[in-house]
């Protein structure tokens, strides 16, 4: 018998705008690109320096930690990275991996021993995934328990259940595929400023589907709102397909007219080019962004026909120690709320691994 399911109150009053470098507009972001960086030779040659020994070793790359992926020279700039991260713009870009020189196996083990300088890997999925494979797998977003990533549609803006996600791109694909991201922060402070009505309907907890992947006692569903405020931070959480799937379950609380009005209202903001900021993936090219204060999305895209072209992505869900404090409804999603150890998907019996191959 599922425990009940405590809600946080509703504010009486919306917090007031808010302003700070998470508040950003996607055209400014776009003419700044001091989100953008290069590796250069001596980054690369210290990286290399630490995957060549796991790689032609044993190593288990799921096992990969900070202190197993030395990094004197580019652990300051990584550091500095994750300071923007929470409690900056929320994203940051680091270009030029040699990625199409690298087998996949230095591939993964380059960009998991990086991720492990931002904070600890946490399953994607029901099998303990901690490197993900973003790739079309031929499936289709209509079938409830897909993941939008498994295909080549659209994703639309929306979170993951981590602190961080980090993507490294190793190939594009024949065309579409862009990177999306809109400041969450930003879709508040106009949603205040236009319809503060509909702002607060966010506040209130909707269901959002697990899409399959449920623990033992948990709901097929959680209900966490899509603003949170809390500690004097907002945070976001957002799947808008996912709320909508979550309606199949007659338990579940149903969306009235004026949340859709709300959530319509959500993916207007976040679909305006006023807004968002577009980027293209290069292979090579790592990204990393901040969930709670940043949606991210994926346009749709046609393939390559010869499978060893075909888009792919390697996925990394992080969770740093000097993450934000987050409110105790979270722990329906992440579980234990401790940053450094909160965050991603675990059911009964699940083993981390890192496969080298979308499975």
């Amino acid at each position: 018998m599922n425990a009940p399911v405590e809600h946080p109150a509703v504010p009486f009053e919306l917090p007031d705008p808010i302003a700070g470098p998470s508040a950003w507009y996607g055209p400014a972001m776009a003419a700044r690109g001091d989100w953008l960086e290069t590796f250069d030779a001596g980054d690369l040659a210290e990286i290399e320096s630490a995957v060549r020994p796991l790689a032609e070793g044993d190593a288990d790359i799921a096992a990969i930690g900070r202190v197993d992926f030395p990094l004197p020279r580019l652990a300051s700039r990584l550091a500095r990275m994750l300071d923007e991260l929470l409690e900056g713009r929320g994203f940051g870009v680091m270009r030029g991996l040699p990625v199409q020189r690298w087998s996949i196996r230095e591939s993964a083990i380059a960009f998991y021993g990086i991720g492990a300088h931002l904070g600890s890997a946490r399953s994607q999925n029901a099998r303990g995934h901690v490197l993900g494979h973003v790739r079309d797998m031929g499936l289709s977003a209509a079938d409830p328990n897909v993941r939008i990533y498994q295909t080549h549609e659209r994703q639309t803006f929306h979170t993951d259940s981590c602190d961080i996600v980090g993507l490294l791109c190793l190939q594009t694909a024949r065309a579409g595929g862009l990177s999306a991201l809109v400041s969450s922060v930003t879709i508040f402070n106009e949603m205040r400023r236009r319809r503060p009505d509909l702002a607060r309907l966010l506040f209130e907890p909707l269901a959002t589907d697990r899409r399959g992947e449920v623990a033992q006692g948990q709901q097929p569903y959680f209900e966490i709102p899509v603003f949170n405020w809390h500690a004097g931070l907002l945070s976001a959480l957002y799947q808008r397909q996912y709320i909508e799937s979550a309606q199949r379950f007659e338990q579940a609380p149903r969306l009235t007219g004026p949340i859709r009005e709300a959530l319509d209202l959500f993916d207007s903001l976040a679909n305006d080019p006023a807004l968002h900021l577009m980027t293209e993936f290069r292979p090579g090219d790592l990204q990393f962004v901040h969930n709670h204060s940043l949606l991210h999305d994926r346009t749709a895209f046609e393939d390559w026909l010869e499978p060893s072209r075909r888009r792919h992505l390697l996925r990394l869900w992080l969770s740093p120690p000097g993450a934000r404090a987050l409110p105790p409804v979270y722990a329906q999603r992440y579980g234990s709320l401790v940053p450094g150890d909160r965050g991603g998907i675990v059911v009964t019996g699940t083993r981390l691994n890192a496969p080298l191959a979308a499975v």
